[in-house]
């Protein structure tokens, strides 16, 4: 806080000092935000196959750098091919079993369940599929953008995708 400014101003990094007015606290009603579970919001970008749900985005809570929200992708279900443009995506999976398949022709297959996480760089035509014939898979997800980009593709799949197993760059031997 600067002190030209009472103690009801403060600053935003695109805002700039502004005062909320009325002896409002600051950061009352702009600091942390508490998004209840049956308020998510549906109206974001839509994938075939899939309902997303956002919690987190510009619109409803002003994030400038991410997008968070819930994916429901129904038993034995799949989602059309399609990648998230500049945007990096983090899936984190609480119930159910997804198969991922990426590539230009979704090639690479791998699968996640619950307690997994799933990491897709920029612009990797990928396709969710829900492998439990009776299980809904439900997923958290997190974008590198306070904005939802999902662009659709017309891919023909490869018909047998080769497995894909991750190792830990980190510790590629298996070590802590």
């Amino acid at each position: 806080m600067s002190q030209d400014h009472p103690s009801s101003w403060h600053d935003h990094p695109n805002d700039g000092p502004h005062d909320h007015g009325g002896g409002v606290p600051p950061w009352k009603l702009d600091g942390v935000r508490v998004i209840p579970g049956n308020q998510l919001d549906a109206n974001t970008a839509q994938t075939p196959g899939m309902d997303r749900k956002a919690a987190i985005n510009f619109a409803r809570v002003g994030a400038q750098k991410l997008w968070a929200g819930t994916v429901t992708i129904h038993a034995n279900a799949k989602t059309g091919a399609h990648h998230h443009g500049h945007l990096e995506s983090v899936i984190y999976i609480v119930k159910g079993r997804a198969r991922m398949r990426w590539g230009e022709h979704l090639e690479f297959t791998a699968e996640a369940g619950p307690g997994d996480f799933i990491y897709v760089p920029p612009y990797v035509p990928h396709q969710e599929i829900n492998a439990s014939p009776t299980e809904q898979l439900e997923c958290v997800l997190c974008r590198s953008d306070g904005e939802a980009v999902a662009v659709n593709l017309d891919i023909e799949p490869a018909e047998k995708p080769e497995q894909v197993l991750w190792v830990d760059p980190t510790h590629p031997k298996g070590g802590v």
